[in-house]
């Protein structure tokens, strides 16, 4: 709350298949929301709902006591924040930051030092769910920064999240994100090459997987991404571009912490091969199953 006891004012940035859900959220538990986006035709639903523009992330900064942010890449993520048009050069004093991006753990920690530098509280606070987690508010979110920052923004996560997890200081929660994403790479290849198996039997891709999900096999992966392969439908809810750019993330922090994934190494070749398709980096992970020559009879 703010210190009239109103709403606190927040200010949402990137608007797309996550941030648009959640961004309306919050609007419709009565935060003020203002929202910039790169293109604004995609948080024109949340404007046409009372939702205020702002031009830049320097104007979002100036109009809000939170500021969330949700975009692309690590890169977005460094001009938003740390740019001379940013949030911490332009936010208001006391204010708290929150990036859901999945992004760099070092990154995150220089966030964090800058912010405090400027008496702005900051915190790493990336998502897993996909955009059916987004729309039901039903996220898990890891976060990282300290725990009074942690206690100022519970009550905003919850309206995005089911599960909100304080993970530890500065870039722990995007630590965490790693760890999520690292397994999701190995069971979704594992779910593409378990239903190219069932195929090459001659079996029933919908019995299949109505036999599997109850047993030891059974995951989110398998029950959401294997109707998808076997439809054939690459609609993303996560685009492959943007796994990708996870993966490349985590493999470098392996590496420097002198840790072996030879799984983790095997799906990023593998979603590389889906990206190089025409359209495949807009598809979504469970265009995996390309890589097997498709599950289904269209695919």
């Amino acid at each position: 709350m703010s210190g009239t006891g109103a709403p606190e004012r927040i200010g949402f940035i990137g608007t797309g298949i996550m941030g648009g859900p959640m961004a309306g959220h919050l609007l419709r538990a009565g935060h003020p929301l203002t929202v910039f986006n790169r293109t604004r035709a995609s948080a024109q639903p949340l404007l046409d709902a009372g939702a205020a523009w702002a031009d830049s992330p320097a104007a979002v900064a100036a109009a809000s006591d939170i500021v969330i942010t949700i975009v692309g890449f690590p890169a977005d993520v460094e001009e938003i924040y740390l740019g001379p048009q940013g949030l911490i050069a332009h936010a208001r004093p006391g204010a708290l930051l929150i990036d859901m991006t999945t992004s760099s753990p070092s990154l995150a920690v220089r966030i964090a030092r800058e912010a405090a530098a400027r008496g702005v509280q900051a915190l790493d606070a990336p998502v897993s769910g996909g955009d059916v987690g987004a729309r039901n508010a039903t996220l898990s979110i890891m976060v990282g920064g300290e725990a009074a920052a942690f206690e100022r923004a519970r009550p905003v996560l919850e309206r995005m999240g089911r599960t909100i997890n304080h993970m530890g200081g500065p870039g722990a929660g995007q630590h965490t994100k790693m760890a999520n994403q690292i397994v999701i790479a190995s069971t979704v290849m594992g779910v593409a090459e378990g239903l190219a198996y069932a195929r090459a039997a001659g079996l029933d891709g919908a019995r299949v997987l109505a036999a599997l999900g109850p047993g030891a096999a059974g995951s989110a992966q398998l029950a959401v991404q294997g109707p998808k392969m076997l439809a054939g439908d690459y609609a993303p809810g996560f685009m492959v571009k943007h796994f990708l750019k996870d993966l490349g993330i985590a493999l470098a922090e392996a590496e420097r912490m002198r840790l072996d994934l030879p799984g983790l190494a095997l799906a990023k070749r593998l979603f590389e091969r889906v990206q190089a398709e025409p359209g495949g980096a807009e598809r979504g992970t469970q265009a995996i199953i390309r890589v097997y020559g498709g599950a289904s009879a269209g695919a």
